[in-house]
């Protein structure tokens, strides 16, 4: 559970340090320049993944509640609409319109979703970790950046292949998800 936690917890300082302070990431690159700073973050970012990943398979799952049958759905449900906002978060979407964050929102839907279908102590760490998160670096992002201009909304042959993206992704995570996380994303 302690590779889980890491992983977790370097993810998190990873994305906060460069919101609640510019001086520490400002240091970096200017001792390695936007590239060095880049690729020293994006391995790092590697590593809390793999952190994720490995201690996610690596740790005993301790049941903490018993998730409801009927919640399955409507995890399933979430992580659809958390893809969507996911994709909406790198594309023009009415989506992106709705909400100021749809990256971090996406993550948020997804990390709620399997905590609805999971009761365990490693889904707690995981997806907990994650939804606290994005629940802290919404407002502090928002503080940063000060007022939002939402916007334009895309025709809707954009909206419509924005959503067909994310759904073709959600089929992919669908269909790996055994090798990344040892389980069937699915289980009716």
């Amino acid at each position: 559970m302690g590779m889980l936690l890491a992983g977790v917890l370097l993810w998190s300082a990873l994305h906060l340090v460069p919101v609640i302070g510019r001086g520490p990431r400002q240091a970096v690159i200017e001792k390695l320049g936007e590239g060095g700073y880049k690729g020293v973050f994006s391995l790092l970012m590697l590593g809390a993944i793999a952190l994720m990943v490995f201690g996610w398979r690596g740790s005993l799952p301790r049941s903490v509640y018993i998730p409801s049958e009927a919640m399955h759905l409507a995890g399933l449900a979430l992580v659809v609409l958390g893809f969507i906002f996911m994709a909406a978060a790198n594309r023009p979407s009415r989506f992106g319109r709705l909400v100021r964050h749809p990256q971090l929102t996406g993550v948020f839907l997804w990390a709620v979703a399997h905590l609805l279908a999971n009761g365990d102590s490693r889904s707690l760490v995981l997806f907990g970790g994650l939804a606290a998160w994005c629940v802290i670096m919404i407002p502090l992002i928002n503080r940063r950046d000060g007022a939002w201009t939402k916007p334009e909304a895309p025709s809707w042959t954009r909206e419509i292949v924005g959503i067909l993206i994310a759904l073709v992704v959600v089929g992919i995570v669908v269909a790996i998800h055994p090798w990344i996380a040892g389980v069937p994303a699915m289980v009716w």
